[in-house]
């Protein structure tokens, strides 16, 4: 019996007995255990580059309610390349300006839109259940132009054995158990993970002794698109802290901070939730309940995200906390970085220990993440009455000094990890501008017919700016792009010659498929892009 635990949104892959349960394991060169948002994407990453891939989720489709709601320019530029993006910002609400109130006056505000020049926002809210479902149809575009995808609903993996060069999976179905094999298997399967456990593995970390309340509110409301969050909120029985954003189809998502000792029966019940959010909504406020959850949450993770043949990526392998936007963008980031590197290997373009760097590169976007929402947890529910003197004394002079608003911290929103100073990287041989730098990700910027990150792709690619590029169609087999630009032609805004060049008259990048700079020079020869290809394939120089 395969249970159901949840509710569906949207029923995106029934069911189906495929003639593999009836057969011996069949082996698969990529499994994904879990669709969630970092499975889908992962997926329909692989797929698209040529590599078969079979995704078992233990549901039919998306389960119901908000739960992550804000996606950042990062996330939706990994899903443009992915060609999932347009229907998630049409959808979306695209917003920029957040206010930090204190009580009941406002501490200050704080406008997130990026600089000019850049194809997408800088955070849309759009409830999960829709981001996944974007993810979903895409891949069935994916697969009507020949992607090898495919998807089995309500499929359990219910144990899993590491046997050399392959994994065995245990499957159960509602029409009975089955056996596969897997060269690959990527664990997406949440901060539960039953694969973490399987395979006995560990997940440190601290636990925050807290609770928050969340409410999808469906109302009308004259409230502006922005990101709302109190310190003390005035309204009755609020709790510690309370947030409130938009959401597409007149939601808007409200969460109490309630603490720890709580009884969430109790808190569950309709006129206790109703009471809370007429208390600052008002109580002539017309609204309705669309769904509600009080969640807690850990700030962890795993020691390495590879494990022989087993990767772990997304909630699976590491939690934060929901202030910051920084679970379901961080996973995203996760499955960019992983799926080039896997496609490689399964490939045979690179050696199975560019799956380290994998675990190296997102364990230290991981650490980043979870110190800054560490950070804003502290700040959130201080831990002693000296931290709380202080957090409020920084609240209150924040109001009228602006050297005291950098120390509020409601939640540092997300942002794209630099894998600065670690293995993949090549020479940085340019003085060229920090944001640019070896380890970023590529900033965008417009050309003249489009933007820079479009023209960029999924492939690895030489980007000559001012000047040629060495002609080289691949290296070792790995295909290689070239764009050329000149800044007179091409950069009417002069963004590329700000974020790429600034005082340089001209340069030569080498950007990885997952649009991070790999290497950068002044002037390269065949022989730099050979070794800067061989460097980030995890082959040495």
């Amino acid at each position: 019996m395969v249970d159901v635990r949840y509710d569906i949104a949207f029923k995106l892959y029934p069911y189906e007995k495929v003639a593999g349960q009836d057969l011996a394991p069949r082996r698969h060169p990529v499994v994904i255990v879990g669709g969630g948002p970092v499975g889908m994407a992962t997926a329909l990453d692989l797929g698209r580059k040529g590599t078969p891939v079979l995704v078992l989720d233990d549901h039919e489709g998306v389960g119901q309610g908000s739960r992550a709601i804000c996606f950042a320019k990062r996330t939706l530029e990994i899903c443009d390349r992915l060609g999932a993006a347009k229907g998630m910002v049409d959808k979306g609400v695209v917003w920029n300006v957040g206010k930090v109130f204190h009580g009941d006056k406002r501490v200050f505000e704080f406008n997130l839109s990026p600089e000019d020049g850049h194809k997408a926002p800088a955070f849309i809210n759009l409830q999960q259940p829709y981001f996944e479902k974007y993810l979903v149809e895409e891949i069935r575009v994916a697969q009507s132009q020949g992607a090898p995808i495919e998807i089995r609903g309500r499929n359990v993996v219910t144990g899993m054995a590491q046997q050399g060069d392959h994994v065995l999976l245990d499957v159960n179905t509602p029409d009975g158990p089955y056996q596969l094999e897997a060269d690959w298997v990527i664990a997406c399967d949440g901060a539960r993970s039953p694969t973490r456990d399987m395979l006995g593995l560990g997940f440190a970390g601290r636990v925050f002794e807290d609770n928050f309340l969340i409410a999808d509110v469906k109302m009308k409301a004259d409230f502006p698109t922005e990101r709302w969050f109190w310190f003390a909120p005035p309204f009755k029985d609020s709790g510690a802290s309370a947030l409130l954003h938009k959401q597409p189809d007149d939601i808007w998502r409200i969460d109490f901070q309630l603490g720890w000792d709580i009884d969430r029966a109790k808190e569950l019940r309709v006129e206790n939730i109703r009471a809370r959010v007429d208390a600052m909504l008002g109580k002539d406020a017309e609204y309705e309940l669309e769904w509600t959850s009080i969640y807690t949450f850990q700030c962890r993770r795993m020691e390495k995200f590879r494990h022989g043949n087993v990767l772990f990526a997304g909630d699976s392998a590491h939690q934060v906390s929901p202030f910051g936007a920084r679970g379901a963008n961080s996973g995203v980031q996760d499955a960019d970085n992983l799926a080039w590197k896997l496609d490689l290997v399964v490939k045979g373009l690179a050696p199975d220990t560019l799956l380290d760097s994998y675990s190296e590169e997102r364990v230290h976007g991981a650490d980043e993440n979870i110190l800054n929402s560490t950070r804003a947890t502290d700040f959130l529910t201080p831990k002693t009455e000296m931290s709380k003197i202080f957090r409020d004394a920084v609240l209150e002079l924040a109001h009228d000094h602006s050297f005291a608003r950098v120390m509020v911290n409601s939640g540092r929103l997300s942002l794209p990890c630099s894998y600065d100073g670690l293995s993949l990287n090549g020479p940085d041989a340019l003085n060229g501008p920090t944001v640019s730098r070896v380890g970023a990700n590529c900033s965008d910027a417009p050309l003249k017919d489009g933007f820079l990150l479009d023209v960029l792709g999924g492939d690895f690619t030489v980007l000559a700016i001012n000047t040629e590029a060495p002609q080289l169609a691949d290296v070792d087999g790995i295909a290689l792009k070239t764009v050329t630009l000149d800044t007179g032609r091409d950069d009417a805004s002069g963004a590329i010659a700000a974020r790429y060049l600034g005082a340089a008259p001209s340069g030569i990048y080498l950007i990885r498929p997952d649009q991070h700079v790999a290497a950068r020079w002044a002037a390269a020869s065949a022989a730099d892009i050979q070794s800067g290809v061989r460097i980030a394939t995890g082959r040495g120089q």
